[in-house]
C-alpha cells in the first residue's frame, strides 16, 4: 500500500493505493493515529486505486472512527470499486461512513467551512 497526501483547506485527503490488509494495515493505522493525534476535522480516504480490503484494514478505519468522536472528527471514503465497496456494505460500514463515488462529489457534498 502507499499513499499521497493533499489539503485542501480543512479537507484532508489521503489517495491510497494497492491492498489494504493485514501486511499493509499497520502503515495505515500509524498514518491514521497521526492523523487523529493532529484532531484533523475531515479526513477523505481516496479508495480509487485501492484493489482489496480485508478485515485488519476495516479495524483500522473503526479505530480511527472511534478515537475521532471525541473531537467530531470525520471520516469520508470515496472511490471505491465493487469489489471493495460490497465489502463494506457486507458488514454494514457503509451505514456509519460517507461513501462517495469519487472525489469531486465528495467535496461538493462535504460540509465544508469557507
Amino acid at each position: 500500500m502507499t499513499w499521497t497526501e493533499l489539503t485542501d483547506g480543512e479537507l484532508h485527503i489521503l489517495s491510497l493505493s494497492g491492498d489494504i490488509d493485514l501486511q499493509h494495515s499497520p502503515k495505515l493505522r500509524q498514518l491514521l493515529q497521526a492523523k487523529a493525534a493532529q484532531r484533523v476535522a475531515l479526513l477523505l480516504l481516496d479508495f480509487t486505486h485501492v484493489t482489496y480490503i480485508d478485515s485488519s484494514g476495516l479495524a483500522t478505519l473503526v479505530e480511527y472512527y472511534q478515537k475521532t468522536r471525541g473531537h467530531s472528527g470525520r471520516l469520508a471514503l470515496a472511490g471505491l470499486s465493487n469489489r471493495v465497496r460490497s465489502v463494506f456494505e457486507l458488514v454494514r460500514l457503509s451505514e456509519i461512513f460517507s461513501i462517495y463515488t469519487n472525489v469531486a462529489e465528495a467535496k461538493s457534498a462535504l460540509p465544508l467551512k469557507s
